[in-house]
């Protein structure tokens, strides 16, 4: 988590500043970027909360399906990644959301993308999904470079807003 602080700490600053409120979807990062973001001083004025969903199972159970709109969507795409995202910020009453999903290693997703491949999205005034694709099957190296990726998109979409 340590190596996520600076940009963790670049994102606090411009949601405090804009009195803006957030929303964090993980999935195979585990809640590193949710920590990331609590780790920093005065969360509370921007951090509304966060989820990991991690199998399909809480997935079904967790997920408020009235703010989804995933029907015909593949798993672990940007398209379906942008979904969650807007779904939970939407569920969450938040300016911003964000949502994660990936195969951090060493298996494969069970939706068939290799391990080492992520999707981040993020919801808000400026909304942006992407394909992420680090190569190696080290769990702990792809948790960490799929939350870099996350708080990276998070800052280029508070930058452009």
């Amino acid at each position: 988590m340590e190596s996520l602080l600076p940009l963790a700490g670049k994102v606090a600053d411009l949601l405090k500043s804009r009195g803006e409120m957030i929303a964090i979807g993980e999935s195979s990062v585990g809640g590193l970027v949710s920590a990331s973001l609590i780790a920093q001083a005065g969360a509370s004025a921007f951090f509304l909360g966060s989820t990991v969903i991690y199998t399909r199972e809480a997935g079904r159970v967790l997920r408020d399906r009235s703010t989804l709109k995933l029907e015909g969507l593949e798993p672990l795409t940007p398209e379906f990644a942008g979904a969650m995202a807007d779904g939970f910020r939407k569920q969450m009453g938040a300016t911003w959301a964000t949502s994660e999903m990936g195969a951090a290693g060493p298996a494969g997703s069970p939706y068939g993308p290799k391990p080492g491949t992520a999707v981040v999205a993020v919801s808000g005034p400026v909304s942006k999904a992407q394909l992420v694709e680090t190569g190696p099957a080290d769990r702990i190296e792809n948790m960490r470079l799929f939350g870099k990726a996350q708080l990276e998109l998070l800052l280029a979409c508070l930058t452009e807003a």
